[in-house]
């Protein structure tokens, strides 16, 4: 990480908007709570610059509101833009990791099937031939563990299909999903090796999407979902 002191440091924000977006998805820094830029400057020892920077995207994110002579106040989570990856990344790496967990597959298991049979109906030819040749890399990739890798493709499986749905309201959702996905590995929330059952159903899904079967199509996908849903939330 970047000297947070050196004022010509590139992305010098980056840091302290990590800490106060952590704090703030975490409850630690609860709504209602009034920071200042002066405050930010000498906890982090940064710039105002930085310190007016950070509370600039925290704003966009719907976490805080400035405001004249009452300073940057944290707003409720009701307010919040619960779909920006970093607020995601945010909420998942806190004490609401189950609770983000559980809103967010049910987000999946809502869209991601519905997305599944439209991609059936409205793949090109070459997003059929891609999605069969993603879901047999995440068959080579699991079996080996390789859950890097996996990851990333598991990430591009899910957004071309979200995308080759043909609905731009899904494919708006990609980047909710790979956070979600990257996510689960980066804070060591996936097994060791994806289970069997989830590999075939990657297959089947690929599959019924290459073939035109859009009730299949939906049908594995929510399986997957389910299947993905019970492994994280057990009980």
């Amino acid at each position: 990480m970047g000297d947070r002191r050196n004022p010509t440091a590139t992305g010098l924000h980056d840091p302290v908007l990590d800490e106060l977006g952590t704090e703030i998805a975490s409850g630690e820094l609860p709504a209602g709570h009034v920071l200042t830029l002066d405050g930010i400057q000498e906890r982090f020892g940064v710039s105002r610059t930085v310190a007016r920077e950070t509370m600039r995207i925290l704003e966009s994110m719907g976490l805080v509101r400035s405001r004249r002579r009452v300073g940057i106040t944290v707003r409720p989570i009701a307010d919040w833009n619960v779909f920006d990856p970093k607020v995601i990344w945010w909420r998942l790496a806190g004490p609401g990791r189950g609770a983000q967990l559980r809103t967010l597959t049910e987000l999946r298991i809502a869209v991601e099937p519905l997305a599944a049979g439209a991609a059936a109906r409205a793949a090109t030819v070459a997003q059929r031939s891609r999605v069969v040749e993603l879901a047999g890399t995440l068959r080579r990739l699991g079996e080996a563990g390789e859950l890097t890798e996996f990851m990333e493709r598991d990430v591009e499986f899910h957004a071309l299909l979200l995308q080759a749905s043909g609905n731009e309201m899904f494919g708006a959702l990609s980047d909710v999903v790979a956070a979600v996905l990257r996510g689960r590995t980066q804070l060591g929330l996936m097994p060791h090796k994806p289970v069997p059952q989830a590999l075939d159903l990657h297959e089947a899904v690929a599959h019924a999407v290459a073939a035109g079967r859009s009730a299949d199509a939906e049908h594995s996908m929510r399986e997957l979902l389910v299947e993905v849903r019970s492994a994280m939330l057990p009980g």
